[in-house]
C-alpha cells in the first residue's frame, strides 16, 4: 500500500483518482494473472470484478472514517482514535499494516524482478530472482533516504506513464489474439462447468491484494480541495477505473496468450504471451510496463510505509530507533522495511507473499468496518452497508485460509505462525508502552 509524497498545492478530483491508481496499479496484476487462470480459467474477469466488488465495501468504510476523522494518518490514527482506551488496539492493528506494507512491497519487487529476467536465460533461476528483487528494495530504499523531492517527481511520471502503456497492451494483446469472441465465450462456459462458486470467490480474496492503494487518498485530505465530495468520488472511481484496466488486461491476456502458457510463466505471463503473439517489440512493451508499474509502487511503498513505521514507532509500539529521522527522513524505518522484506523474499515463494498480503489487508479492511460500526452514528454509515462489508471481508480471509488449508496446510502453518509472531511482538510493545504511561504519570 504506497503513500503519495505531499504535495504543496490543492488536490482536485482528477489528482485524486492519479494518486489512488497509482497506489492500485502496481505489481498486483502482473502478479495476480498467472494465479487466477491456474484455478478458474476464463472466468478470471469475472473473480476480478468481484474482487473490486470487495473493495468497494473495504472503501465504505475508509470513506466515512476519512471524513469524520480527517486525519492523514488513515488507517492507524482511525483506530488509535477509535479505541483510545485500548494500547494492544492501536499497537496490533500497527503492526498488521505495517507488514502488509512489508508484504506489498516484496510482491511488487518479486513482480519486478521476473519481468525484468523473463527474457534472459535466467528467467526461470528462481534465486536470480530473488536476489534482483532484494537488489531493487536496496536501490529504492538508498533513493528514498537520499532525496525525497528528486523521487516524488520520478514516480510521479512512472505513475501516468505505466496507465497508458497498460492500456496500450491491453488493447493490443485483443486485437492480435488467436482467440476470436465466441472461443472466448465457449471456453467461459467450459470452466463455469468445471469451476465452482467457491473457487471463484477464493480467487476474488486472493485478487484483493491488487486493490489495496485507494486509501492513499485519505492521506492527502490536508491538500485536497472539498474533502466531503472529493473523497469518496475519488476512491469509487478509482476502484472501478482499476477493474476496467485488469478485465482489460485479462481478457487481452486470455485472447493472446494460450491458458498453459500463462498457468507455466505465471511469474511473467503477460511478458512470455506478448512474445509469442506480438514479437520482441510486445514482449519489451510489456516487460517496460510491469518494470514501470512495479518500480513506482516499490518507490511510494517504502516512502509511504517506512513513515508510518516512524509514527508508530514514535508512540511506542515500535522500537524507539525506528523513529529517529535525519532531515525528516526516517532512514532507520527505509532500512528495516527494507531488510524485512527482503527476508521475506528469501524464505517465501510468489504465492506466499501475495496471500499474506491479501489477507492482511482484508484483515486491516475488516478492522476498519469493526470499528465504523462502532461509531456508526457518528460517521453516518449505514449498518446494513457496514455489516455486509464486515461479513463480505470475514468471509474472504476465511476462504484463503480454507485454500490454503485444503492445498497447501504447510503455507497455511506459515501464514497463521506469522499472524502469532506479529500479535505477539504488538502486545509486547502495548504492554511496555502502558508501563511507560503509568511510571510517567506517577
Amino acid at each position: 500500500m504506497t503513500q503519495h509524497r505531499k504535495r504543496h498545492k490543492n488536490l482536485g478530483l482528477a489528482e485524486l483518482v492519479a494518486i489512488a491508481l497509482g497506489g492500485m496499479v502496481g505489481g498486483g496484476i502482473f502478479t495476480i494473472l498467472g494465479v487466477s487462470v491456474s484455478m478458474v480459467g476464463n472466468l478470471t474477469p469475472v473473480a476480478i470484478i468481484i474482487g473490486g466488488l470487495i473493495a468497494s465495501l473495504a472503501a465504505y468504510s475508509y470513506v466515512k472514517l476519512g471524513l469524520y476523522y480527517r486525519d492523514e494518518g488513515a488507517t492507524y490514527s482511525f483506530f488509535k482514535r477509535t479505541y483510545p482506551k485500548s494500547h494492544f488496539s492501536a499497537s496490533i492493528i500497527g503492526w498488521f499494516i505495517i507488514f502488509g506494507y512489508i508484504s506489498t512491497l516484496s510482491l511488487y519487487a518479486y513482480t519486478f524482478s521476473s519481468y525484468a529476467i523473463s527474457s534472459t536465460d535466467f528467467a526461470n533461476n528462481i534465486w536470480i530472482r530473488k536476489l534482483i528483487a532484494v537488489g531493487i528494495i536496496s536501490v529504492f530504499s538508498l533513493i528514498n533516504t537520499w532525496s525525497v523531492n528528486g523521487m516524488g517527481k520520478i514516480e510521479d511520471i512512472m505513475v501516468y506513464t505505466k496507465l497508458v502503456l497498460l492500456t496500450i497492451i491491453s488493447f493490443v494483446l485483443i486485437q492480435h489474439g488467436t482467440t476470436d469472441f465466441k472461443t472466448f465465450m465457449d471456453n467461459m462456459a467450459v470452466d463455469i462447468e468445471n469451476s465452482s462458486i467457491l473457487s471463484i470467490l477464493i480467487v476474488s480474496s486472493i485478487t484483493f491484494v491488487a486493490y489495496e492503494g485507494f486509501q492513499l487518498v485519505i492521506n492527502a485530505v490536508n491538500e485536497m480541495t472539498n474533502p466531503k465530495k472529493n473523497i469518496p468520488r475519488a476512491i469509487y472511481l478509482a476502484i472501478s477505473l482499476a477493474v476496467i484496466i485488469y478485465v482489460v488486461i485479462s481478457i487481452g491476456a486470455l485472447f493472446a496468450i494460450p491458458k498453459d502458457d500463462i498457468i507455466k510463466y505465471k511469474e511473467y505471463a503477460l511478458a512470455a504471451g506478448a512474445g509469442d503473439a506480438l514479437g520482441t517489440l510486445g514482449a519489451n512493451l510489456v516487460i517496460l510496463g510491469a518494470i514501470l508499474a512495479t518500480s513506482s509502487a516499490i518507490s511510494g511503498t517504502v516512502f509511504g510505509s517506512s513513515r508510518q513505521m516512524a509514527v508508530i514507532a514514535k508512540d511506542g509500539y515500535f522500537p524507539n530507533s525506528l523513529s529517529i529521522r535525519k532531515n525528516n527522513i526516517p532512514q532507520n524505518a527505509i532500512i528495516g522495511m527494507a531488510v524485512m522484506a527482503s527476508i521475506l523474499i528469501l524464505i517465501g515463494g510468489l504465492e506466499l507473499i501475495l496471500e499474506f498480503g491479501s489477507i492482511t489487508f482484508l484483515l486491516v479492511s475488516l478492522l476498519m468496518a469493526i470499528a465504523n460500526y462502532k461509531i456508526r452514528d457518528k460517521t453516518a454509515s449505514s449498518k446494513i452497508i457496514t455489516l455486509t462489508a464486515i461479513i463480505g471481508l470475514s468471509i474472504g480471509g476465511v476462504l484463503i485460509l480454507y485454500y490454503e488449508f485444503t492445498s497447501k496446510w504447510e503455507q497455511m502453518l506459515a501464514i497463521i505462525l506469522i499472524y502469532i509472531a506479529l500479535s505477539l511482538g504488538s502486545w509486547v510493545y502495548a504492554k511496555k508502552h502502558k508501563l511507560n504511561e503509568e511510571k510517567d504519570s506517577k
